[in-house]
């Protein structure tokens, strides 16, 4: 959950999440190196009254200049493209969730079960219990088992949305017609929230995600009392 004046990325809470907090930092500490050379260098070049004419026509200096950044990019690019392809592995998922946006609500069908389906309204600010918070609660949450590999598939009805999570490292977009989808694990249990990252309409800030991982236990009740009262 991110908090007022943070800085950086939200706890990770999923193994992908992981990775990609890892390659950034890993990325930043590269611009952060390449930014100090070049803030040395200006200083130097502004400050210092000395010239070599040597350093305008150098051969050893060119190939320095071409091969360095060739050298960075690489060391920037392979954990990018391993990161790529983990974030498109699906490998037998234990359960599939179908989100479907609508303009402006989602709604979620676990397509495992045979009548397990429901819509996820933004609870209104009047409505709001202490604790909840405002824009992002939603009537009903996405439950799902922790450690295990969720898919989901994801879809619009009429316009383009975007299902994001990023505390578990997800954003697919909803596209009407279409059929996209993704898969994480959730390595903890608690309450996750996203919302549409696609601008959708005038409503587009107040259809959030709500996304609950619980202890496999308590995602099998939580199960059969939702079909017990569909």
């Amino acid at each position: 959950m991110a908090h007022p004046s943070q800085l950086g990325f939200q706890d990770a809470a999923s193994p992908v999440m992981e990775e990609l907090l890892h390659f950034h930092d890993h990325a930043l500490m590269i611009v952060f190196l390449i930014s100090t050379l070049v803030l040395y260098i200006i200083v130097a070049m502004v400050t210092t009254k000395l010239t070599n004419k040597f350093i305008l026509d150098s051969q050893e200096i060119e190939i320095i200049w071409t091969v360095l950044p060739a050298i960075i990019l690489i060391l920037i690019a392979l954990p990018s493209l391993r990161i790529l392809y983990l974030m498109d592995e699906i490998n037998d998922p234990h359960l599939t969730i179908k989100a479907v946006g609508h303009q402006w609500y989602w709604s979620y069908e676990y397509t495992d079960y045979e009548d397990l389906a429901f819509d996820s309204y933004m609870i209104s600010t009047q409505d709001l219990t202490p604790g909840q918070f405002r824009l992002l609660e939603a009537d009903h949450r996405m439950v799902i088992p922790v450690e295990s590999p969720v898919r989901i598939l994801v879809s619009a009805e009429d316009v383009l949305h975007s299902w994001a999570v990023p505390s578990l490292g997800i954003k697919m977009d909803a596209v009407p017609g279409r059929l996209n989808q993704t898969a994480f694990i959730s390595s903890r249990p608690g309450v996750f929230y996203g919302q549409c990252s696609e601008i959708c309409g005038a409503n587009h800030s107040f259809m959030p995600i709500v996304v609950e991982a619980v202890p496999l236990e308590h995602f099998e009740n939580w199960s059969s009392l939702m079909l017990e009262d569909a």
